[in-house]
């Protein structure tokens, strides 16, 4: 082959050469005689034998699942930039509420800015009944910032495997942050990650946009259309303690003092058992699909290493024999396989886990609202033993009457809006569900039908190849001290027993 090899080496390649004619008959069996398997319970819309031909549609940004596109509001996050430390998201406003001061605006915004205004809409006791939707999550992108520096750095001392394999991954990511301005291609897990950040970021933006109360808050406004950046600071490390022991707080009031509250309204004694469960389900299926996910990449990650592999057999000056013919297709097929196995862990990683994660996160934010439901009435309840113990001492009777009508008063506002909240999120999470698994289903048949192609193509390669005679002669290295090895003719039939005749 134009170079010597080692044993092992040609071992693999007379390894290939005997099983490639195998190869083609398994595969082209399978194709004729179960060309429709992996379709086995599938059943097109009327009973027909003939899958449908689904083509993903392209939605416009602005078609949102909880967000009308005639709405009064529209929000949606046009762009992202990676800046140093901080991702900076370009959001554009349309409008016709009679309190914005311009119907159309663009700002800037950071992370930090979208959790004060997530925590701010938390803390303020005018929307206690309302499910506030959750914190988008922040954006990492260290690991893929490591290894940029890690490629920079040991380019002249990494193992040749090792570097090949970094700068596939990189790949991407380079061409995202310099040369894509858009960032909504399809390409590698790094993108997939900015796309998803960009994405769990918008749709926050627009559940406030589309609510009917949230969206005329002030701040909110402010965040919308404020041009200048909002120099929001960071809790510091007082603040974030109190924020500790106010969750500790939170959690001991939910298991000693409100388990055994009795509520006399059957919908939310219901709803509160129901939200325990599913968010508990939903918790345990999340962690289950990363994990799945997880294992596709790790998949992903050695079928890169095999083809590096393959790669490294075949001589940089391309000989026209048959051996190197073969582990150049294959060295192609499992390149075009690794990158089909990257694209659906990404795709199964935005529509499936991160739509389990996202309810998980929204199952939570509900049951926040009971719980502040069931502190209104534990108050309530107070109030009322506090009015009746006035009344027995004849003291402070009017202040203790006021306090019991706040309290009352309180209690009824979160009820009404906090049975309109669940109600809402019934409809919005089948909603939202029915939507992510119907896309990861027409993504699903897209990459089952490139799987599909890449073997066929693959087959069609195998068969051009001009089989190399049944017995080649194989030299073996000198030894290590320079006296050449004799020659020997090595037969496959001797190898490896009676060959299968190529095609």
């Amino acid at each position: 082959m134009g170079q010597r090899l080692s044993g092992g080496s040609q071992l693999l390649i007379t390894a290939f050469v005997h099983f490639q004619s195998s190869f083609i008959f398994i595969f082209q069996d399978y194709l004729e005689e179960n060309s429709t398997s992996i379709y086995h319970d599938t059943v097109s819309i009327g009973g027909g034998s003939v899958f449908p031909q689904i083509q993903p549609q392209s939605r416009p940004r602005t078609e949102s699942l909880d967000l009308n596109p005639e709405s009064s509001l529209i929000v949606e996050i046009s762009g992202a930039v990676s800046d140093k430390d901080r991702v900076l998201f370009t959001i554009h406003t349309k409008t016709t509420l009679p309190e914005f001061k311009h119907t159309e605006c663009t700002v800037k915004r950071m992370h930090e800015e979208f959790i004060w205004l997530h925590n701010y809409l938390v803390e303020h006791d005018q929307y206690a009944g309302y499910i506030v939707p959750p914190v988008p999550p922040k954006p990492d992108f260290d690991a893929s910032r490591a290894k940029l520096q890690r490629l920079g750095e040991s380019e002249g001392s990494m193992p040749k495997e090792d570097l090949q394999k970094m700068k596939a991954e990189l790949e991407a990511f380079r061409s995202l942050f310099l040369q894509t301005p858009k960032i909504w291609a399809d390409s590698s897990e790094y993108l997939a990650t900015f796309k998803k950040t960009v994405a769990m970021h918008e749709v926050f933006l627009q559940r406030l946009a589309a609510h009917p109360a949230l969206r005329h808050d002030h701040n909110f406004r402010v965040f919308l259309e404020y041009e200048d950046e909002l120099s929001v600071r960071t809790k510091t490390r007082k603040e974030k303690a109190a924020d500790f022991f106010k969750s500790v707080s939170k959690t001991a009031d939910e298991a000693l003092r409100l388990t055994n509250q009795r509520d006399e309204d059957q919908f939310f004694r219901e709803e509160k058992c129901l939200l325990t469960s599913y968010h508990a389900a939903v918790k345990d299926a999340t962690a289950a699909a990363d994990l799945a996910n997880l294992q596709r990449k790790t998949m992903a990650e050695n079928l890169l290493r095999v083809n590096l592999v393959l790669d490294n057999l075949v001589p940089k000056e391309r000989l026209c024999t048959s051996e190197a013919d073969l582990v150049s297709v294959l060295s192609s097929f499992f390149e075009g396989y690794q990158k089909i196995q990257v694209r659906l862990a990404s795709d199964e990683d935005l529509k499936f886990s991160d739509t389990l994660r996202y309810y998980a996160s929204d199952a939570g934010a509900a049951k926040d609202l009971l719980y502040r439901r069931s502190r209104a009435l534990a108050d309530y309840e107070a109030a009322n033993r506090a009015l009746d113990k006035a009344r027995a001492k004849m003291k402070d009777i009017q202040a203790a009457e006021d306090a019991q009508f706040a309290a009352n008063d309180r209690f009824k506002t979160i009820s009404e809006c906090a049975r309109l909240e669940l109600e809402d999120f019934k409809v919005r999470r089948i909603k939202y569900f029915q939507k992510n698994l119907v896309d990861f289903a027409e993504l699903q048949v897209k990459h089952a039908k490139a799987h599909i192609d890449l073997v066929k193509s693959t087959l069609d390669r195998l068969r051009d190849i001009q089989p190399a005679s049944s017995s080649s002669v194989m030299k073996e290295p000198t030894d290590s001290v320079g006296v050449p090895a004799t020659e020997r003719t090595v037969s496959l039939d001797d190898a490896f027993g009676s060959a299968v005749p190529f095609l």
